[in-house]
């Protein structure tokens, strides 16, 4: 289940790449419209939400809920170049924290509370591989509006 799991951690890593690696670091401040989030931003909210799911799975309260503090600190992110490095640190985070735990703790239950509350924890994996979908998809729009052709996620 471990090694499931861990695999399922590089494919997020594998295709958010693959999909977003013709965005360049001159697009780091592009955004389709006043009040969107940047390329850069995209990517760092993207790394700092893995690290939200990361922390959930050991977190005894499980979901840091300061959406304001979070949105502060993927605001002031202006470069792709930084958002990436936070990305692959956030991917490495994930991967040790769920090698660390035991079968028994990924199938233990999420605290109480809004967001998947009493689930197992094994459902944060998926969670974090659709919630970083979601940014991919939509760095690709900003790709192609910026006449970039980005890669199919799931193959060279």
């Amino acid at each position: 289940m471990k090694e499931g799991l861990l695999n399922q951690i590089d494919s997020i890593e594998e295709f958010f790449n693959r999909s977003s690696r013709c965005l360049t670091e001159a697009d780091s401040n592009f955004a389709p419209k006043d009040g969107m989030m940047t390329v850069a931003q995209q990517v760092a909210h993207s790394a700092q939400c893995i690290e939200w799911f990361t922390n959930a799975l050991t977190n005894p309260q499980g979901f840091d809920l300061d959406f304001e503090g979070h949105w502060k600190e993927v605001k002031a992110c202006t470069s792709l170049e930084e958002a990436r490095k936070w990305f692959s640190k956030a991917i490495v985070a994930a991967k040790t924290t769920v090698s660390a735990m035991t079968e028994a703790e990924i199938m233990s239950p999420l605290p109480q509370g809004p967001v998947m509350g009493g689930a197992p924890k094994i459902v944060v994996i998926g969670a974090m591989s659709e919630h970083t979908a979601h940014h991919r998809g939509a760095l690709t729009v900003y790709s192609r509006l910026l006449g970039h052709v980005p890669k199919m996620p799931y193959m060279e």
